[in-house]
């Protein structure tokens, strides 16, 4: 199963590269979302007390991973069943559906397209960044439009790759799969706000929990990507251990850390959600203005950084039938 598991998970990673998710396919992370989207409206009430909200949030995470695990494992089961070829090829798109750099990479790119063609439009930009990041989007600058693609696609570097694959070489699709529904459910729940501050706290320390290995194995390959790709590895390592604990989450500056030492750019500080501003420490040191074209440059570094994880991933799973 190992080395079905390995195979799976390559031509996945192919897939991904060649066409990512395509939207016109059905996606089980669009399940997933109508699983939580229904269960928040059903369970989610302001006449709950705390206590009460925060238990409601921690079934609602217990039944949506043990849905995603027991589907997936039940499919695989019968497909399995049929034959190795029948249950590689779902395995492997499933292995595609877990992972997110060919739409973190053209997510991040319509921004850069919006900035540099024909003189460059600022409210594309604006409209196009909003797509892929949590903040608001209508009143920043250029450079703040550049920074939170930047940002965006650092953090996701972890979370929609690295991540992905840590999980499909722990457990195939199955595990794959369960991070997914880990991380669909912080992004859809996981915010401190009046609604979400108990309901949506097992989904978010769950998410914490899970990335904590995969954002610093994120941090590492992209210092090393950034040595592969011609940038600047040393100030990479060296903002990474500096700055790798800037962010109130013990996870998403593992990877924004070494993207800015890598590219001699400053990213975080203060944003605007919901128009309240937060404030947030600086990550990484100006050593020049940001530009569009670090855009292209972090993604860059987040394939390099992908190929890393994945060659990683294939040694680590080639090896393990040598070490049982």
């Amino acid at each position: 199963m190992i080395r079905y598991r390995l195979i799976s998970i390559l031509i996945g990673a192919g897939l991904d590269c060649l066409i990512g998710d395509p939207q016109w396919m059905p996606h089980p992370v669009r399940l997933m979302g109508a699983l939580i989207s229904a269960l928040d409206k059903l369970w989610n009430r302001e006449e709950d007390s705390p206590l009460v909200l925060r238990i409601k949030g921690f079934v609602l995470a217990a039944f949506v991973v043990s849905a995603a695990l027991r589907i997936t494992w039940g499919l695989l089961r019968v497909l399995y069943g049929w034959g190795p070829a029948a249950g590689v090829a779902a395995e492997s798109i499933l292995c595609c559906y877990a992972l997110a750099a060919r739409n973190l990479r053209d997510s991040s790119m319509e921004v850069y397209k919006a900035l540099t063609e024909n003189g460059g439009d600022l409210l594309k930009a604006r409209r196009a960044v909003s797509m892929i990041v949590g903040r608001d989007t209508e009143n920043l600058d250029q450079k703040g439009v550049i920074r939170a693609a930047v940002e965006t696609v650092a953090e996701n570097t972890a979370d929609g790759v690295i991540a992905p694959l840590f999980f499909l070489a722990l457990g195939g699709a199955v595990g794959g799969m369960a991070y997914k529904a880990i991380n669909t459910m912080d992004s859809m729940l996981g915010y401190k706000n009046e609604r979400y501050q108990y309901f949506g706290t097992a989904a978010a320390r769950l998410d914490d929990a899970a990335g904590f290995i995969p954002a610093r194995l994120s941090g590492l390959l992209l210092v090393a990507a950034a040595g592969l790709t011609g940038m600047d590895a040393a100030n990479a390592w060296r903002i990474f251990c500096r700055d790798r604990y800037a962010h109130k989450s013990p996870n998403s500056a593992q990877s924004e850390s070494a993207v800015a030492g890598a590219l001699g750019v400053q990213l975080a500080g203060d944003a605007v959600y919901g128009g309240q501003v937060v404030h947030k420490p600086f990550i990484g040191d100006p050593l020049r203005e940001i530009e569009a074209e670090d855009i292209r440059r972090a993604n860059k570094l987040m394939y390099a950084a992908s190929g890393l994880g994945l060659g990683l991933a294939a040694v680590l799973l080639a090896g393990a039938p040598l070490l049982f």
